[in-house]
């Protein structure tokens, strides 16, 4: 195949980049509900709140255990058959959730909730997608842009509990899972979106054009393997505080709703409540990513990894000190948002470009399956901490990853020569 000029590049990243956007409006809309039915789905379930952290523990296992595989199968036969391949994980995830509840089987809903996260691990790689054509100093944009638009099903996900229950009670779905229709026809249309418009392949083509770039440029061989380490820490550490916190959120929510209203709580109440703090909580995530993504152009990338660590920090501040308030709770969600919006930008273009490029698509993979397996994890331990010691108990654990993250962030700026590091 012809190597594409500068112009034709150019266009194909512009056309890459919609192509990715549209996608993620799409799979948004089934990490939204998962993300605001799951702990009450498990809770339900098994009957112990106790347990409620293994739902989001299993969706983020999902990506835990297909990101490497699926980086694997994106270099060698490209991102269209990778992508499309976890919209399938999806499709089949959100019909076994749907039957576990119809049959009030707790495992099952946990293999259900693994597939939708499987899913998503087709969705994290949509970012790094963006970067496989973009120029070096519109990379952060580029990857910003794709993490923005999951913002609007993220935040149509949560806010379409009471529409979708309405959908699901007409045609005899179980209660709570009737907003997974919407999920499953968007993942849907995701998929054919994915097989007819994302060509000429990103990657595959990236790939193509790499023999010439590295000709031509001697520096886009090197190599920071302790940035790009940094870099994965990051990211997964900021994943872990903003997972952990999120997923006992609608749990705490739940007993906050009993605790106002009494004897009277009604499921609408519990719904209304979870269902707008988590949608403010994503539009947090991804609203203003690409504003995170510019700074990271023009500031530098280590500064805005460093920037969200200030934003988880004041998130936990909220919910170790006001998580007896609804309004304290909400501002915490956001800020959690927030933060983990400039820390996985900023990080992901930081680690493509410490990387080199026969080292990128292997990094990218292993720093998506760190990030939902350290995720998981917390997700587990974060049910038992807030079992043991509430609310404000998480908000200090979570903390200590914070702290860990802004202690270790000189070990990037000596190898990288200062905290302008990519921008």
């Amino acid at each position: 195949m012809t190597l594409l000029s500068p112009e034709q590049q150019r266009a194909v990243q512009r056309r890459t980049v919609l192509v990715l956007a549209l996608g993620q409006v799409l799979g948004g809309i089934a990490f939204g509900a998962t993300v605001s039915l799951g702990a009450l789905l498990a809770a339900d379930l098994s009957g112990d709140d106790g347990l409620s952290g293994l739902a989001t523990a299993s969706v983020t296992l999902g990506p835990a255990l297909c990101a490497i595989p699926l980086a694997r199968m994106a270099s060698r036969f490209g991102r269209r058959r990778a992508l499309t391949l976890g919209n399938l994980f999806a499709l089949i995830g959100i019909g076994i959730v749907v039957f576990a509840v119809s049959v009030w089987v707790f495992p099952l809903l946990l293999i259900g909730t693994l597939m939708i996260g499987a899913g998503n691990a087709g969705n994290l790689q949509s970012r790094f997608a963006a970067t496989d054509l973009a120029a070096p100093q519109h990379r952060g944009r580029d990857l910003s842009i794709v993490v923005w638009s999951t913002t609007i099903g993220g935040v149509a996900g949560p806010l379409l509990l009471g529409p979708g229950e309405a959908v699901g009670a007409a045609i005899g779905m179980p209660p709570q899972t009737g907003s997974y229709v919407f999920s499953f026809v968007a993942q849907l249309v995701a998929l054919a979106l994915y097989l007819v418009a994302l060509r000429p392949d990103p990657l595959l083509t990236a790939q193509r054009l790499a023999a010439r770039v590295v000709a031509a440029d001697a520096t886009a061989r090197q190599d920071r393997p302790v940035v790009a380490r940094y870099a994965i820490f990051a990211i997964a550490g900021s994943h872990v505080v903003m997972a952990s916190v999120m997923a006992m959120t609608p749990v705490h929510l739940s007993h906050m709703a009993h605790t106002m209203h009494g004897a009277s709580t009604t499921a609408a109440d519990v719904s209304a409540l979870v269902g707008i703090t988590i949608a403010l909580h994503v539009g947090g995530m991804y609203a203003l990513s690409p504003v995170f993504g510019v700074l990271a152009d023009r500031w530098g990338r280590l500064r805005v990894v460093l920037l969200g660590q200030v934003l988880l920090a004041g998130a936990l501040v909220f919910a170790v000190f006001t998580n007896d308030r609804a309004w304290g709770v909400i501002v915490a969600l956001i800020l959690l948002g927030l933060g983990w919006s400039a820390a996985t930008v900023a990080g992901a273009a930081l680690l493509t470009e410490a990387s080199a490029p026969e080292l990128r698509t292997r990094r990218q993979g292993r720093s998506d399956s760190l990030m939902s397996l350290s995720a998981a994890v917390g997700a587990v331990l974060a049910g038992v901490i807030l079992s043991n010691f509430q609310y404000a108990g998480l908000g200090m654990a979570a903390s200590v990853i914070v702290v860990a993250i802004l202690a270790l962030s000189p070990l990037a700026v000596r190898e990288s020569g200062g905290l302008r590091v990519g921008g």
